[in-house]
């Protein structure tokens, strides 16, 4: 199904019927994927007197209960809140869902033992064009990606030009593979998202972050139409589905 988007006063064709779901699903127990040192999601039946909520134990209705952190356990697009002392939600902050996204794939340079993402890098891969969105695919881009954890693992990061590069070129929506733009132990400093959200300066309301996305092979590198759907939580961040639909029609 092929639908026309007028966007920034332009028409663009995009293939509906080709949906490219980069998102990461939550799974109960350990074979999920996980960061910052907090137990494993659980979804279990809700158990209350001789009732329990599992037709496969007798119930009538399969009831659940899931216990997880966005921010840890599943794709999770956030806000300025996740770092702010003021409550910015992500419900109340992202109030479009359709963008004109770029996906780049970045190899993380080995720099002082850590393998970083650089401004070089996203100035290369983007050049002059303006997008509203970025989707970071990191090599080595293996399947493992979808169940790892990564705790104590020191992932890949933006350094913190690279975020300011992002920020000055009106990315508004950074999306990334990785359980954080920041290192995994910085003391708190979260270098990359200050820059990005610009917390020293007029903060970025409507601007997000989202990672632990994951971005197959299959999918080249180029522009798409990224529609970016989150949970209607009044929180911080919240569990989101970013999917991506080819252009048809030259830009």
């Amino acid at each position: 199904m092929i639908a026309t988007i007028k966007y920034n006063a332009r028409n663009y064709a995009i293939d509906l019927s080709k949906p490219i779901d980069i998102s990461i699903p939550l799974r109960d127990g350990k074979d999920n994927v996980s960061a910052w040192y907090i137990n494993p999601p659980k979804i279990f039946p809700v158990r209350a007197d001789n009732w329990i909520g599992s037709v496969q134990e007798g119930g009538d209705v399969n009831f659940n209960m899931i216990e997880f952190n966005p921010h840890s356990h599943c794709t999770h697009t956030e806000t300025v809140g996740h770092i702010s002392k003021e409550v910015y939600s992500i419900q109340q902050h992202l109030n479009q869902f359709f963008f004109l996204a770029e996906v780049v794939t970045i190899p993380p340079e080995g720099k002082n033992g850590d393998f970083v993402i650089t401004k070089r890098q996203l100035q290369y891969a983007l050049g002059n064009k303006k997008r509203d969105a970025i989707v970071i695919r990191t090599l080595p881009n293996v399947k493992e990606k979808k169940t790892m954890n990564y705790e104590h693992t020191n992932p890949p990061y933006l350094e913190e030009d690279a975020a300011v590069f992002l920020r000055a070129k009106e990315i508004k929506h950074l999306l990334i593979d990785l359980p954080s733009v920041d290192k995994e132990k910085d003391d708190g400093l979260l270098l990359a998202h200050h820059a990005f959200w610009n917390t020293l300066g007029e903060l970025r309301l409507d601007a997000t972050i989202t990672e632990f996305i994951y971005v197959p092979n299959s999918v080249e590198d180029g522009t798409y139409f990224l529609n970016l759907m989150v949970a209607p939580f009044e929180n911080d961040a919240s569990p989101s589905r970013p999917v991506l639909f080819t252009i048809k029609e030259p830009i």
